[in-house]
């Protein structure tokens, strides 16, 4: 009985991760198709002649009729391939898999950070409800979650790299010297992870508050148990599902924060790709990336689904009845 749901559970997931695939690299399809403009003017510049742009419209495929470059572009993507970049001649999965590491390290460090400050910090201002800790906290924790990253960066590059001069300015690490790389890893992630950090602490301590009142935890207490006890075992775990929902969640909007953080920063990285991409209507190198970090999205939130439906069964039971 338990493998038939987690089966079907798993199927119908995987089913709606397909599905969401599809669907957004039809809308990105979409989008590139209904952008105004001239690629090979953008690219070429204002001084390429007629014949030039012409052929580079070929090599794009953008002469064709638009059920001809889709039914293309879905059968590249069905194959694995991702195109070619028109101005390097190399391949955009090549291009991709450069600059990838650079933004999945960016990506899980700023959550890790964002996990393990806002974490503590809500459980214990739930913990100590009504102190003026608590108070203090959420103040906090709400001018973190207001402050956009990009202006984060700003701030962060003014104080820490330029008036103290404590930190690399931009870039990433050319020796492939691990502490070179930490020090310019510190302000990007910090960038991105302040922000996080509040809405990890502010969504703990309402799950917790919320999960310290529920019967078993009263029963628990009635029985004597220490409360050390009914805090971190009994209440912690399914006050955490929240928690680990959000982290699905943020793992999406924190590869869309990526774009900002690598322009302000110089940074290589998919988002920089990306942002690039569309500087130029390269739209090969545009469809390819956008593919790579849609793919990467909806399979950390199926990961996060079955870890948070492995933790409370019923999340699975509900799942699969649907």
């Amino acid at each position: 009985m338990f493998a038939n749901e987690t089966a079907r559970y798993l199927a119908s997931r995987l089913v709606t991760t397909v599905l969401i695939v599809f669907g957004a690299m039809l809308m990105l399809f979409a989008l590139t198709t209904l952008v105004p403009g001239d690629p090979a003017r953008t690219l070429l510049g204002p001084q390429a002649t007629p014949e030039l742009a012409q052929r580079f419209i070929a090599a794009m495929g953008l002469d064709q009729p638009v059920h001809i470059r889709l039914w293309r572009f879905f059968s590249a993507l069905a194959t694995g391939d991702l195109g070619v970049d028109v101005v390097s001649g190399r391949p955009v999965w090549t291009m991709i898999r450069d600059v990838l590491p650079y933004t999945l390290i960016l990506t899980f460090a700023s959550l890790a950070v964002a996990v393990a400050a806002g974490v503590p910090l809500g459980i214990y201002a739930a913990t100590h409800r009504g102190s003026w800790m608590d108070s203090g906290l959420a103040f906090i924790s709400v001018a973190f979650i207001a402050m956009p990253s990009f202006v984060v960066a700003i701030f962060l590059l003014l104080i820490f790299a330029i008036w103290l001069d404590w930190l690399p300015v931009l870039g990433a690490s050319r020796s492939g010297e691990f502490w070179d790389e930490f020090k310019r890893m510190i302000l990007p992630t910090a960038a991105i992870a302040i922000g996080w950090a509040g809405y990890f602490a502010r969504l703990m301590r309402s799950s917790m508050l919320e999960v310290m009142g529920e019967p078993y935890i009263r029963t628990a207490r009635a029985y004597g148990i220490a409360e050390r006890l009914v805090t971190y075992k009994y209440a912690l775990k399914n006050a955490c599902i929240p928690a680990i929902a959000l982290l699905g969640f943020g793992i999406g909007r924190v590869l869309g924060n990526a774009v900002f953080i690598e322009v302000v920063f110089a940074r290589p990285g998919i988002g920089r790709l990306i942002y690039e991409g569309i500087s130029t209507r390269n739209y090969p190198v545009v469809q390819g990336a956008v593919l790579v970090m849609v793919v990467l999205v909806v399979l950390v939130n199926l990961a996060v689904d079955l870890s948070y439906s492995a933790i409370d069964p019923r999340i699975r039971r509900d799942g699969a009845a649907r």
